[in-house]
């Protein structure tokens, strides 16, 4: 794509990484095959080809951006298929999270928009205050169907939908620590505690670590961790995000320092597409470029790390037949793919593989928050496919996911972690105490 920025506007880093991406496109339209939005709209605007000649109309003229731009660009779920699937390596992640960042400077959104927008912001990435809303919304649920239609309100619907009705109690996993090996010691990770999921369901966590420290590997809960910054980083909220980076640079960095790390371990997907990224987000601080580029390098997908270490045979070959959901932030963001489906396998689960794996459940962070109807839309689309298997359960290896499918089916979903802990010699995971 021929682009026409300035030298002054290429001065400023941002611009200049976009214009490098805006030269790689080459208008093919391969993305539009793959992008869950294109497919249910069939609005050009709506997808990623479009949203580029969106984002390059805003930058290159060096406009504020408008409602056009920040209606399309909001609709994008981020789950990078359009990645996966384009052909000259577009660097579209990062094209448009400038561009909402952009938004985020630029545009002035309603006010009811703002306000949700900053009240998500204020409360998602802090477990004790995220407690503390989801019990509210307790109160509030069985006025839902009242939200749906009040103008201005609908978007409150969703998030009193989506709001469990109990919530676990806290565990070990929910504060710093360190969980010595069984037996000799074969390595040390930190694992991320996590925000949202650390509230919603904070056994994810307990049996990663169950099931690293019978492998004989150390895991350390680091002492002032909090969100990796990716539901701000998504809002375009760059500043906010940044200061969230730093804090958990600066908190790994520590314990590296303290005795050495093999990988910072992460749980939940999304999360750890983000963390992937901290060496590109702080590119440009000098003060902490190089410690976010190490943290980077050492951040893994629980499965990962697993496939790397091996685990042998399992204790537990159960036979249940699992669907298994690729989570957009896994195999479009961190490109991996076969790792949990052959730890599965391995564990003794018969693998089912739903038709369109490659297209997203409509959770996407806070996306099925902010555009309720789209994700509706694309939950029931992916539920279809998942029930047409025949499986006994679901397993996806993030929150998001775990929730949004959870709500449009009679299936349990649980994370693939729980799962493989339960095969090499971990409890039963509670949803499933109903199957045989």
């Amino acid at each position: 794509m021929q682009t026409n920025f300035t030298l002054a506007q290429l001065a400023d880093p941002d611009v200049a990484t976009s214009e490098k991406i805006l030269r790689t496109c080459v208008h093919c339209g391969f993305c539009t095959a793959t992008c869950p939005t294109y497919l249910l709209l069939g609005d050009e605007l709506d997808s990623p080809r479009g949203r580029i000649y969106l984002i390059k109309d805003m930058l290159e003229g060096d406009k504020p951006a408008n409602e056009e731009v920040t209606t399309h660009i909001d609709r994008c779920l981020s789950c990078l298929a359009c990645m996966t699937t384009c052909p000259s390596g577009v660097d579209y992640m990062h094209l448009v999270d400038h561009a909402r960042a952009r938004i985020h400077e630029t545009y002035h959104r309603p006010l009811l928009d703002r306000m949700t927008r900053a009240l998500l912001a204020a409360v998602l990435p802090y477990p004790g205050r995220f407690r503390v809303a989801l019990i509210g919304a307790w109160f509030v649920r069985p006025f839902a169907s009242v939200f749906k239609r009040i103008p201005g309100l609908s978007k409150v619907a969703p998030m009193l939908t989506l709001a469990p009705a109990t919530l676990p109690p806290r565990t070990n996993a929910d504060r710093p620590g360190v969980f010595r090996p069984e037996g000799e010691r074969k390595g040390r990770v930190v694992v991320l505690r996590g925000c949202a999921q650390s509230v919603l369901d904070p056994g994810i966590n307990d049996a990663a670590i169950r099931l690293l420290t019978r492998q004989g590997v150390e895991v350390v809960l680091a002492e002032g961790e909090g969100c990796c910054g990716a539901l701000v980083h998504h809002m375009g909220r760059a500043e906010e995000s940044h200061v969230q980076v730093r804090r958990n640079v600066d908190a790994w960095t520590r314990v590296i320092e303290d005795g050495g790390l093999d990988a910072i371990i992460v749980t939940t997907s999304g999360c750890g597409t983000t963390v992937k990224d901290y060496g590109f987000i702080l590119r440009n601080d000098p003060a902490y470029a190089d410690k976010a580029a190490a943290v980077s390098a050492l951040a893994k997908d629980v499965t990962e790390y697993l496939d790397l270490i091996g685990l042998g045979e399992p204790t537990e070959a159960s036979g249940l037949t699992v669907a298994y959901h690729a989570a957009c932030s896994l195999q479009h963001g961190q490109q991996v793919t076969a790792a949990p489906k052959a730890l599965l396998a391995k564990a003794g689960f018969v693998i089912r593989e739903p038709a369109e794996s490659h297209i997203c459940c409509g959770s996407a962070g806070t996306y099925n928050l902010m555009q309720p109807e789209i994700a509706g839309q694309l939950r029931d689309r992916k539920v279809g496919h998942i029930e047409a298997t025949a499986p006994q359960l679901v397993a996806a290896g993030n929150i998001g996911c775990i929730t949004q499918i959870g709500s449009g089916t009679d299936l349990p979903v649980v994370h693939t972690v729980e799962l493989l802990d339960w095969a090499y010699g971990g409890p039963r995971p509670e949803k499933l105490a109903g199957l045989r």
